[in-house]
């Protein structure tokens, strides 16, 4: 081809593409190999590798040998010579990033997060993005919200993959781009920004309110045996628990199909009630305080495969299993982890994030598996118990 019909492609290339020719920073990753970012990894025994393909990254994690699955990692780069830090200083202004990227496991969440040396709050400027499939380039963008930025400052910023699961894993980073943009003419942010354990607001604000239909316990150890009379006696009679320990955890089934077919709006909530909860462990000691931190909790996981339809009163670790592989049956990379309320008949609130709960009315995500984080041993409320104290779901659904 002639160089002058090689400039004119170019330059069609460039008009076409304005989000990459005007963005204040770029990295296309044309290679030859990564510059300017540097890797972290943490809590835990995961190892990255950064290998430099045709016109894009692919940014990999082993974490065949972890234990805990609490593991995080992350690229980072300081951007500060590419902003205009006055016009950033200005909270007339936002720093916006965007990113295309693809995953080798789905559904998987990543995360933006951006600081600067003075930050204390690194979940303020935090977001995460569901990456529903394999097969398609997702673009994902954020825009934060009073940014605190000024000249002097260094502004650094990250891409994260983070409690995907102890296997192997890949997503391919095609660009990352960061511009200074105005609050009141910056566009809608692309994918669903997702705000990392959002507070949670009051239950009248959800439209529906959904008792579990099925719940039991299932045991590693008695993978045969089904344990749905489990109980412990009061001075006032029985009461039906569900209790979570290393070797035994919590399964959750709804009747959801009068919401079939619908949106769910925002995230939802799972509620559980503590019937007795003993706690300790100087987790903080003995393993150090960044991982140690992340223990004495629960961790509220989607099943998404096995029998769909298994019922408390027979249901057992080996009939829910069918036969096939953990990560067959159940999302490796948690939907959130959280502390169970600490006195008896006290509430805890778990969010579940709308993609999840979209999951759930549709059928995708089967229930939800409760394991616990740490040497924990609590119990909840079953749904037998007489005060109604079982767990539930709150959600809201658009109107149709």
């Amino acid at each position: 081809m002639p160089s002058n019909s090689r400039c004119f492609l170019f330059v069609l290339f460039l008009l076409a593409s304005p989000t990459l020719v005007q963005a204040q920073f770029i990295d296309q990753f044309d290679g030859p190999k990564l510059e300017g970012w540097f890797q972290v990894t943490g809590d835990g025994t995961p190892t990255m590798q950064i290998e430099q393909k045709e016109g894009f990254i692919r940014y990999k994690v082993d974490a065949t040998t972890d234990k805990y699955g609490v593991w995080w990692t992350f690229i980072k780069r300081d951007i500060t010579a590419s902003l205009d830090m006055k016009k950033l200083a200005d909270p007339a202004y936002e720093l916006r990033v965007e990113a295309r990227v693809r995953g080798s496991h789905a559904p998987r969440r990543v995360n933006f997060m951006i600081n600067t040396q003075r930050t204390t709050n690194y979940h303020e400027h935090l977001r995460e993005y569901e990456l529903a499939n394999t097969s398609d380039w997702h673009t994902i963008s954020m825009t934060t919200k009073d940014f605190d930025a000024v000249p002097g400052d260094t502004v650094f910023v990250q891409f994260c993959v983070t409690d995907w699961g102890p296997g192997e894993y890949y997503v391919d980073v095609d660009y990352y781009r960061a511009d200074v943009v105005r609050r009141d003419q910056a566009r809608p942010d692309k994918g669903e920004p997702l705000i990392y354990h959002p507070d949670i607001p009051a239950l009248t604000t959800y439209t529906n309110h959904l008792d579990v239909a099925h719940d039991s316990v299932i045991n590693l150890d008695f993978p045969q045996v089904n344990f749905n009379d489990w109980r412990v006696e009061e001075r006032d009679g029985s009461a039906q628990v569900l209790t979570v320990a290393s070797n035994q955890w919590i399964v959750l089934r709804w009747d959801l199909a009068k919401q079939r077919g619908s949106m769910v709006e925002g995230p939802g909530l799972l509620e559980l009630t503590t019937h007795s909860l003993p706690i300790g462990g100087n987790y903080v000691e003995g393993i150090g305080k960044d991982l140690g931190e992340e223990f004495g909790k629960v961790r509220v996981i989607e099943i998404i495969g096995g029998d769909e339809n298994w019922d408390q009163k027979s249901v057992t670790y080996e009939s829910l299993m069918q036969g096939r592989n953990y990560e067959d049956v159940f999302n490796t990379q948690m939907a959130i982890d959280l502390e169970l309320a600490a006195k008896p008949g006290e509430k805890a609130y778990f969010t579940l994030q709308r993609p999840t709960m979209q999951r759930l009315l549709d059928g995708r995500t089967k229930g939800l598996l409760i394991r616990p984080l740490g040497a924990l041993t609590g119990s909840v409320y079953a749904s037998e118990n007489r005060r109604g104290d079982g767990p539930k779901l709150h959600f809201r659904t658009m109107a149709q």
